[in-house]
């Protein structure tokens, strides 16, 4: 008899158990290998857990009843046995008290537990939950053991059961990842449903070569002019620098050319610490674009596809059930450019489609562009923990940046969450101070900030906007609200000028979101093309190098306030550039941001009290939204989940949007391919769009593949998805948000 890992289905064969367990030791260890390199405490432990837990995560199912369903072809039917449990068992037979690669092993499709609830399991911590499935195990576990090694050969290997060193939370993240991930990528290379899980030869980081790329690069960039020769001095000062320091800052101000310094600064850190990686981190998905189309022209090499070179990641989009696992996005690439919620909701997550990247993180660089705006005030306790652990355990190197950075590390607020923290970190800035000075000249008196405190309702807001010297920018503080206001503005108008009014939100395709972006750079350059607005999200307050004459932001945080004040008269060439904070009244087709609550009433404050808006207020603001109490007891709650590993909790917690969110596709042609598993991530990533979950059941959606939905309202260029919702709310009794 041919013992299973895996069903004939899809018009490819059955995989044996044997080859599965070979190739999952096989990937198991070697990505266990590559991180345990960077591991400052724990990387034998690490390596030891995995060696351990990978010849036996699917020792399960070798049982009878498993089997028989694993030999009918095309069947979806889920296993009688929970296999994972066998593997548990046999673990804490050979060795009882290494309790790490039982871990492994239970979690490797279930995810990372509540670790205090299991402890007070004892004898049945990590087990199966069910009795009668655990008293089968146990009646057939020599069974199966015996059956297993007669197949595999060899004997598993005990360690020494040296307990982690390090911060826990992240060692076992880092250990499921390798374990998943193999796991993960043998099923989909054996049935090949999908073309990225293919064998491909993956670029290496070549740091110094990409270095000497970017020079060349930047060197025909700029011009003769006194701003100019600055960003050049700026471009030098971060690629020679000699910081020594894991985490590092960079308050350089906007139009200081970041994109390229700080690449350059991340590539030589990358020589010298030889790093493996870079990611660049980035708030938006919007902007993403931007920053991707400059380094795959400035770091690609002779002979390379520069797709390959730098992996552009905008959802945080993984997928749990075997048929899909392959369309989860990876962090192979040299240059891994992604948003701060894929990112960060990567770091916190307990589920092993997710976690099963984490393990190519251990000896990078990550860049983090606009580091205080990248994350929720209650979120930056617990990442700032991640950080330091990840610095100090891990061997990453981190830059911490902004063009109005507040340095939230000095904030006893922050720091003191962590019990072990007696003292702050020091991280020293990259660029001295008398450069920054000499930079920051040119955003004395760049624009004015004013505040009009009367509620205005939609027409107001629209006739307002409307009659101010333009380029105009307005940003809403929700999807939905954006995309109100962008339809009223372009009702306001005669038929013939709807040009006048665009739009740009993540209701959009990223293709639609790209082209809008590049339409509005085109016409931001054309100076006798004034008399136009663009109505947007957030999504344009960090990164993208906009410059409009006139901005109104509906009222949010400081922080929020000062990013979109760096795409009102960027350059300074504007006398009298103004940016408005405003608010709106209770209107049934504008939704409330929720998260901004707390932030929208310090900002508030300042204005009633008449205090000046500026970059040296963020320090301040960021105090006082932590000592508003529920913000304060949030953030102290979420660090005491992660610091007793309760990682459910943590998962559930730490959300950079507050809402679950899933993809739907639009797209009739990317729908087929989904349907008959002719797709890969990279085309989800630029066709998909996310909703929130709770709208799948609202709105009747129905699933293309497991975690991706069939879009079946209206959508264009224009409104993207938002124009189904409109239309449909508009059909029905009240809002809902999305």
């Amino acid at each position: 008899m041919t013992y299973l890992a895996h069903s004939a289905r899809d018009g490819y064969p059955e995989q044996s158990y044997q080859e599965h367990i070979e190739n999952v030791q096989r990937g198991a260890c070697h990505n266990a290998e590559e991180a345990a390199r960077y591991a400052v405490l724990d990387g034998e432990t690490l390596y030891a857990s995995v060696e351990m837990a990978s010849p036996v995560h699917d020792m399960g199912k070798l049982n009878k009843e498993n089997q028989e369903v694993l030999h009918q072809r095309d069947n979806h039917v889920r296993l009688p046995l929970h296999h994972q449990d066998a593997g548990v068992t046999f673990l804490k037979k050979i060795q009882k008290d290494f309790l790490y690669p039982q871990l492994a092993v239970s979690a490797h499709h279930s995810g990372l537990p509540d670790i205090d609830q299991e402890g007070r399991r004892q004898e049945n911590c990590f087990r199966d939950q069910n009795k009668e499935m655990r008293d089968k195990v146990n009646m057939e576990i020599d069974t199966l053991a015996a059956l297993h090694q007669q197949l595999i050969g060899g004997e598993i290997s005990t360690f020494r059961a040296n307990s982690v060193c390090g911060d826990k939370g992240v060692f076992f993240r880092i250990m499921l990842s390798c374990l998943v991930d193999a796991d993960h990528t043998d099923t989909a290379r054996h049935y090949r449903k999908f073309p990225q899980e293919q064998d491909v030869s993956i670029p290496k980081l070549r740091a110094k070569e990409r270095l000497q790329r970017l020079d060349e690069y930047v060197s025909g960039l700029g011009d003769k002019s006194k701003r100019s020769k600055l960003r050049t001095e700026m471009y030098r000062v971060c690629r020679d620098s000699t910081i020594k320091e894991n985490i590092v800052a960079c308050n350089s101000p906007v139009g200081s050319a970041k994109t390229t310094a700080l690449m350059a600064y991340a590539l030589q850190q990358a020589i010298s610490r030889k790093s493996r990686r870079i990611f660049v981190v980035l708030p938006f998905t919007n902007i993403i674009m931007q920053s991707v189309e400059v380094y795959r022209e400035a770091l690609r090499l002779p002979g390379e596809n520069p797709e390959d070179v730098v992996a552009e990641l905008h959802h945080c989009a993984d997928f749990e059930s075997e048929e899909v696992r392959a369309l989860t996005a990876q962090w192979k690439a040299p240059i891994v450019v992604t948003t701060a919620v894929a990112f960060f909701e990567t770091m916190a997550s307990c589920k092993p489609a997710t976690l099963r990247r984490l393990h190519e993180l251990p000896g990078s660089v990550i860049f983090v562009d606009e580091a205080h705006a990248a994350l929720p005030v209650k979120l930056l306790p617990t990442a700032w923990h991640w950080m330091q652990v990840l610095a100090d355990e891990w061997s990453c190197h981190w830059i911490l940046a902004s063009g109005s950075l507040v340095e939230f590390w000095k904030l006893e607020e922050i720091w003191k969450l962590e019990e072990l923290s007696e003292t702050q970190r020091t991280v020293p800035q990259i660029v001295n101070m008398e450069l920054r000075n000499r930079l920051m000249q040119y955003e004395t008196n760049r624009l004015k900030f004013l505040y009009k405190p009367e509620p205005l309702d939609r027409e107001q807001l629209v006739k307002w906007v409307a009659c101010v010297p333009g380029p105009r920018l307005v940003i809403m503080n929700t999807v939905q609200s954006a995309a109100v206001i962008a339809e009223d503005m372009r009702a306001y108008y005669d038929e013939g000028q709807a040009c006048k009014v665009m739009h740009l939100s993540s209701a959009l395709e990223a293709e639609h979101r790209d082209k809008t972006i590049q339409d509005v750079r085109a016409r931001l350059k054309d100076k006798n093309d004034t008399d136009w607005t663009l109505v947007a999200t957030s999504c344009v307050e960090a990164g993208v190098e906009f410059s409009f004459k006139t901005g109104f932001r509906e009222m949010a945080s400081l922080v929020s306030l000062l990013q979109a004040a760096g795409r009102v008269n960027r350059n300074g060439l504007e006398d009298d550039a103004v940016i408005w904070t405003f608010e709106m009244q209770k209107d049934a087709m504008l939704t409330y941001n929720k998260g901004i609550k707390e932030s929208s009433y310090v900002l508030r404050r300042y204005f009633q009290k008449g205090v000046s808006i500026s970059p040296e207020l963020g320090t301040k603001s960021m105090r006082a939204e932590l000592r508003r109490q529920t913000v304060s007891d949030d953030a102290r709650y979420l660090l005491e989940a992660e610091t007793f590993l309760r990682f459910p909790e943590v998962q559930e917690n730490f959300r950079v949007i507050d809402d679950n969110t899933v993809l739907v596709v639009a797209d009739s042609a990317l729908k087929e391919q989904l349907r008959y598993g002719c797709c890969d991530w990279k085309t989800i990533q630029r066709k998909a769009v996310s909703v929130r979950r709770y709208k799948v059941e609202q709105l009747h959606l129905q699933p293309l593949i497991d975690g991706v939905y069939d879009w079946t309202l209206g959508y264009d260029d224009f409104l993207g998805i938002m124009r189904g919702i409109l239309s449909y709310q508009q059909s029905k009794a009240g809002p809902q948000e999305i």
